[in-house]
């Protein structure tokens, strides 16, 4: 999956000669290389700028591998949900079992259930693993394929069907998902977590990590206690300004612990560990203001808002770390934000739909005929008699 680079870079123009005269001296790695997805990271510098990418000669390129890595992680987590239901349902239907929503806990000891907890730690383990060889601007939206394959799989195995709109919500997730990571910037390399503190030690993202502490103060101490219970906003603002955070704390860490694997032993650095530390403490809130916002708001207009400003804040805060934008022409950024807007239109359209059945849109008219026309004709006109009537009374 190649990039778009800057023509007028010197360092890349000198990597285009060397991979020439390596295909001409009779290698072919460049060439197999090439078909295989293949531009590499960058490398970091201390100057406060990234080199453009090499060529990697050694297989799958690091966005090549962190899109399988998403697209693995919506296939388990969306499974996820469809199995442990299942696991549910059979837990329920046994005799003196009480039901999940009635406090009980018998699902425990349904084997089904298990599964789908299996299904959905890979899912988590592949998402987390994601985040270290590609960027969050392919892993976070690529999400919204776990909402699609969920409600494919509860059309087909839970009987639970899916009206046209939420066809056309799953056909547009596809189609922006595929719009953002064909158009995607490569992934940079770095060599240690300490390369990390130093973007994050740039003054625009203490910015905007400044900035997201002291709102989310704010709205949990001020704002929560009085208008957390009416206003869907606040939880999710919560949210999303804490998840955009977290994200780029398990970058960091996913990061680190790939670096580790290598060779690198990054565990041994202090910095690994206040990441830890700062993911645990980022995940505890978002899954508390998250399921208070599900007790109390409807699931159908939670999902899309709390992923339209979950991913939004996500892309922003990691534009802001690692300007992955600045290797890119405005026709690239273009077609991922269109993307990005495609998607959040087809989570919409699917989450506010799926309760509608389709016996309903089959008696809705979509198409006005001429006999609709002269109905409504009869309908003003009677209108502006009555408007008549009325005014002489008064008279």
């Amino acid at each position: 999956m190649a990039s778009s680079l800057s023509p007028s870079s010197l360092k890349y123009s000198l990597v285009e000669n060397n991979a020439e005269n390596n295909i001409i001296g009779g290698s072919g790695s460049v060439m197999r290389s090439s078909a295989m997805g293949s531009s590499s990271s960058g490398r970091y510098h201390s100057g406060g700028g990234w080199d453009e990418p090499a060529v990697d000669t050694n297989g799958f390129s690091s966005n090549t591998k962190g899109l399988l890595l998403a697209i693995g992680s919506s296939l388990c987590i969306g499974a996820s949900f469809i199995i442990k239901k299942k696991g549910l349902k059979l837990s329920s239907s046994r005799a003196n079992s009480k039901r999940a929503g009635d406090g009980g806990f018998g699902y425990l000891h349904e084997p089904l259930w298990w599964v789908g907890m299996l299904s959905m730690t890979l899912g988590e383990i592949a998402n987390f693993a994601a985040y270290a060889f590609a960027p969050a601007i392919v892993v976070t939206p690529l999400g919204a394929l776990s909402i699609i394959i969920s409600a494919v799989l509860s059309h087909y195995v839970l009987n639970e069907k899916l009206n046209t709109f939420g066809w056309l919500g799953c056909a547009l997730c596809i189609v922006g998902s595929a719009n953002i990571v064909l158009h995607a910037p490569e992934e940079k390399e770095i060599d240690s977590i300490k390369e990390i503190v130093r973007l994050m030690l740039q003054p625009t993202f203490l910015s905007y990590a400044a900035f997201v502490l002291m709102f989310t103060f704010v709205l949990i101490t001020q704002i929560y206690p009085i208008h957390g219970t009416t206003q869907l906003l606040v939880p999710i603002g919560i949210c999303s300004l804490v998840g955009s955070l977290s994200v780029m704390s398990v970058k960091t860490l996913g990061l680190a612990l790939k670096m580790t694997f290598e060779g690198n032993n990054q565990m041994r650095e202090i910095e690994t560990w206040v990441m830890i530390g700062f993911v645990i403490f980022c995940v505890l809130t978002q899954m508390n203001y998250l399921n208070k916002a599900l007790d109390t708001f409807n699931t159908a207009i939670v999902t899309p808002i709390y992923y339209v400003c979950f991913t939004t804040l996500t892309l922003t805060a990691s534009s802001i770390m690692f300007k992955d934008y600045l290797g890119q022409g405005y026709a690239e950024i273009l077609s991922q934000t269109i993307g990005f807007v495609v998607i959040v239109s087809g989570v919409f359209i699917l989450n506010v739909t799926k309760d509608i059945p389709q016996e309903t849109l089959n008696r809705k008219r979509w198409i006005v005929t001429r006999q609709d026309s002269r109905e409504f004709e009869n309908v003003q006109e009677e209108y502006r008699d009555s408007l008549k009537k009325g005014s002489h009374n008064n008279l």
